[in-house]
């Protein structure tokens, strides 16, 4: 557990803790100098890091609590969406959204905004409805969604304590139906875009940049709601099984060729029991922009696209709704993500992720907070949620270097929003 995922952070940390009792992680909490809550470890920066301890949340209880009648499921943090999703199917519940990958925790997706595609689709931090956090002094206070601080809480980014329970609002269990499409023009979004990103529950878009061309377009469509593609859409429907990157087996990829399945066995890009993406051999990047703007930022990539391209894997585009959340990459504005898998050399990939942000600069992009990237956004709501920093954590035990580089500390108010048990 010494570095992340993909291999390119040592963490800096002198112990690492997996608690198998809430009791534990509260005595862990109180007692270090500094400490941060690590989840499956798929963030690309320093992010989860600490120069203390490391703490771990997925030895404790695999608690899935539904509440058929609420509607809800109280949950692990630690659980991920491959372990959490099967469960809310069988007692006949589903969630809205799933990332690419089911590999993620809940509690590490949440506090970073993850999120997956649909223009009505928020981020997988919209279903939650409370959360449990271990604060700095080891008490543990529950913060549901009257209380003040919430919406600043949610996406926390590991820095107001150490999430251990969430209770996620559930939707009634559906199927969808996925194809994949090829060799779709780039100009055709000039005047399409919004049309195509709305045609199903959810859409993809995938370009190896070699061509103003779109290589693949992922469509899933609900059982229920089939997807209607217009006539200028004359991609190619697939002659079998496709990975988003030209040339890799498909294996680890979700079942396509529009055969109906579960929401969580087809939301996902890649399959729970098989490597995800390109098994770790990766960095990524990824930057949320206003929806409008997408076409003129697709464009410019374009323009640079022989610069992007040595680096690259492969880049997709998917559409997110508005929220909330102070520091989720789409608070107050419907929002388009570009995102890219990088060859895994950093060497190569810096000077390109300093190209992309440039081009994109004029878009204000907003860059995930758990993935590569030079460049920080301005948030409306940041010195709010400094503040918020100040007062769940006056002490500074959940900081390091990350939120060193990107909060300010002022000093601390002395009052927690919530319930303490």
């Amino acid at each position: 557990m010494t570095r992340n995922w993909a291999g390119n952070i040592q963490y800096s940390a002198t112990e690492f803790i997996r608690p198998t009792t809430v009791e534990q992680v509260r005595k862990a909490v109180a007692h270090a100098g500094r400490v941060r809550a690590l989840g499956t470890r798929h963030s690309f920066n320093d992010l989860a890091d600490s120069p203390g301890v490391l703490l771990s949340v997925a030895d404790l209880p695999p608690v899935v609590d539904v509440d058929a009648t609420r509607a809800t499921a109280r949950v692990a943090a630690g659980l991920s969406y491959a372990e959490l999703a099967p469960r809310l199917d069988a007692a006949g519940f589903a969630l809205p959204a799933m990332a690419s990958l089911p590999h993620i925790s809940v509690g590490g997706a949440v506090a970073t905004a993850t999120h997956g595609s649909g223009v009505r689709n928020q981020v997988l931090s919209a279903a939650v409805r409370e959360l449990e956090l271990v604060t700095a002094d080891g008490d543990v206070v529950s913060i549901g969604r009257d209380d003040a601080d919430f919406d600043g809480v949610v996406v926390g980014l590991g820095s107001l304590g150490v999430v251990t329970h969430l209770t996620l609002d559930l939707v009634p269990t559906y199927q969808l139906r996925q194809r994949v499409y090829e060799g779709l023009a780039l100009e055709v979004l000039d005047d399409h875009f919004a049309e195509l990103m709305s045609c199903a529950y959810s859409v993809c878009l995938f370009t190896d940049w070699r061509e103003p061309v779109l290589t693949q377009v992922w469509v899933q469509e609900r059982v229920d709601q089939p997807a209607t593609l217009p006539s200028w859409f004359t991609a190619t429907p697939a002659d079998g099984p496709r990975h988003p990157v030209d040339g890799v087996d498909p294996v680890s990829c979700t079942t396509q060729g529009g055969v109906p399945g579960p929401w969580f066995e087809r939301l996902p890009h890649f399959r729970s029991d098989q490597p995800p993406s390109s098994s770790g051999d990766e960095l990524q990047s990824e930057y949320m922009i206003p929806a409008d703007d997408a076409v003129a930022a697709l464009h410019a990539l374009d323009d640079v696209r022989e610069q992007i391209r040595p680096a690259l894997q492969i880049c997709e585009v998917r559409t997110a709704a508005r929220d909330d959340f102070w520091l989720s990459t789409c608070y107050g504005r419907e929002t388009v993500s570009i995102h890219f898998t990088w060859v895994s050399d950093i060497s190569v990939v810096l000077p390109v992720v300093e190209l992309v942000e440039q081009q994109l600069a004029p878009f204000s992009p907003r860059p995930h907070w758990a993935k590569t990237s030079v460049a920080t956004a301005e948030y409306e709501r940041l010195p709010d949620f400094r503040e918020l920093m100040d007062r769940y954590d006056p002490a500074g035990k959940f900081t390091n270097a990350f939120t060193e580089r990107h909060f300010s500390s002022v000093r601390p108010v002395p009052h927690l929003s919530g319930r303490t048990r």
